[in-house]
């Protein structure tokens, strides 16, 4: 997608809402949480630098609730009609065939001839003051997009029409949309702000379908601006000013695109085509952007088939909330439980993850499992984490559990080789006690747990430790 300071990430929602509610505006109200993130969304991390100057840090692969796209057809049958794409082959049939810059771009006096002729809404005196049609933004953003997808042909430093058909393809149109994006490296919006910002701008709205208004989203780019950018509170206090309308105008271009549209609430949200493309562009970037129709299959699952599905790494992450959205939260912690329950550590991580998602309203079924032998210390953790009443845990019941998501890896296609980055434990030092006390663990897996991390651990003090533990554990069987 276009650069960010966030790349790949989205405004926290959970603060969006405070910053609405601050505002009098109700613009999240019942509004789904960040993908991935629980209600109140993920804290910020810092993503790609460009002109920002953040800090760069792995991009985060996220997971975006499912979406319903229109129909393809119909799709495609509005791209022609969207302003970037009508002026875009009106400036190709305009050009024809003529003679280009050293720079494969029109002559000034022929782009200021095309501003004219095609009546672009850019001011005179930007027309008169450029000293080359790249000086020009948005006719040099039609000219890219009318070269790119093909609109006009550039051999040499000639330029001759290409086709002109009536129709559109959906390729057509994530060309155009990849064209538009690109342009935010070098200055797309007219706001380095926003362009820095405009991936999770995006990705937001790609979230909250009803739309986000406007004095929300500044408040949204102000926060990760804020954040990921480390920007000082000179440079917050000038952007407080000047952000709301760069904004407006980048939002007045984004629509131009065929990227927005304004809803009768004033709010700003993505078209059927913006939805589309910027779907297009998360799937690139390898994050989870599932369509409703593609999530749905999960919603009749059974528990069991929901685990096995998602263990063997076939289930798509939004599935669980497609999954738990069908049942009642107790109906959904009775199921989980039974499998965590009776199945192996593997399977019993997999439903732990997902009763992780659950809250309060689930208590009654996790109260019940705190009589079961093998999930009653996964039921206390889980109600002392929503600060409900529960049995204590002792170190030995750590223990246990740390045994229990060891092996755990041990039923993941490919789970041992993962040691190194597998970090349920808080340190080495931790991870070598446990692998001293593991022998006198009253797991079923310990012993297979230790000889996997003889075999696989990376540090090799503790695939050392975990053989003599492992040799320990083994004379303690026998004798």
């Amino acid at each position: 997608m276009a650069k960010s300071a966030n790349k790949g990430n989205v405004f926290d929602l959970g603060e969006l809402r405070r910053a609405a509610g601050d505002l009098g505006l109700d613009d999240l109200t019942g509004m789904p949480g960040v993908p991935g993130a629980g209600a109140e969304g993920p804290d910020h991390a810092g993503g790609d630098a460009v002109a920002c100057g953040c800090p760069d840090c792995d991009a985060e692969v996220l997971s975006f609730p499912p979406v319903a796209l229109a129909d393809s057809a119909e799709l495609a049958a509005a791209v022609p009609g969207v302003p970037l794409v009508a002026d875009a082959r009106r400036l190709a049939a305009w050009t024809g065939t003529r003679e280009l810059t050293a720079e494969r771009l029109l002559p000034l006096a022929e782009a200021r001839a095309a501003v004219a002729d095609l009546g672009l809404p850019i001011p005179g005196d930007a027309v008169a003051a450029a000293g080359s049609a790249r000086d020009l933004p948005l006719l040099h953003l039609l000219w890219v997009v009318a070269v790119n997808t093909g609109l006009v042909r550039i051999t040499g430093m000639l330029a001759e029409p290409g086709p002109l058909a009536d129709t559109a393809t959906m390729d057509f149109w994530d060309g155009v949309v990849m064209d538009v994006l690109d342009r935010a490296d070098e200055g797309l919006t007219g706001s380095a702000v926003v362009d820095d910002h405009l991936a999770e701008m995006l990705a937001t709205m790609y979230s909250v379908s009803a739309g986000i208004a406007e004095p929300t989203l500044v408040k949204g780019i102000l926060q990760s601006h804020e954040v990921a950018c480390e920007a000082r509170p000179d440079d917050m206090r000038r952007l407080a000013v000047t952000l709301p309308g760069e904004l407006s105008r980048a939002l007045a271009l984004l629509a131009y695109c065929g990227l927005l549209e304004e809803t009768a609430g004033a709010r700003h949200r993505l078209t059927p085509l913006g939805l589309w493309a910027v779907r297009q562009d998360l799937l690139r970037e390898g994050h989870d952007a599932p369509t409703v129709e593609e999530v749905a299959v999960f919603a009749d699952l059974g528990a069991a088939e929901l685990v096995d599905t998602l263990l063997a790494g076939d289930g798509a992450p939004s599935a669980v909330s497609v999954w738990l959205e069908r049942r009642t939260p107790e109906a959904a912690a009775r199921e989980l439980i039974e499998v965590a329950a009776s199945g192996t550590p593997g399977r019993r991580a997999t439903a732990v993850t997902v009763l992780e998602e659950l809250g309060p309203e689930a208590e009654a079924p996790f109260r019940a499992a705190l009589g079961h032998p093998v999930v009653w210390r996964y039921a206390a953790s889980w109600l002392h984490v929503r600060d409900l009443p529960a049995p204590a845990l002792s170190p030995e019941d750590g223990d246990w559990i740390a045994v229990d998501t060891l092996a755990s890896l041990l039923y993941v296609e490919g789970g041992p080789e993962e040691m190194a980055g597998f970090d349920v434990l808080a340190s080495q030092e931790e991870l070598a006690r446990l692998v001293e006390e593991m022998p006198g663990v009253d797991h079923p897996d310990a012993l297979p747990a230790l000889d996997m991390l003889a075999a696989h651990h990376p540090d090799g003090e503790i695939a050392k430790a975990a053989r003599k533990s492992a040799m320990r554990a083994r004379s303690q069987a026998i004798g």
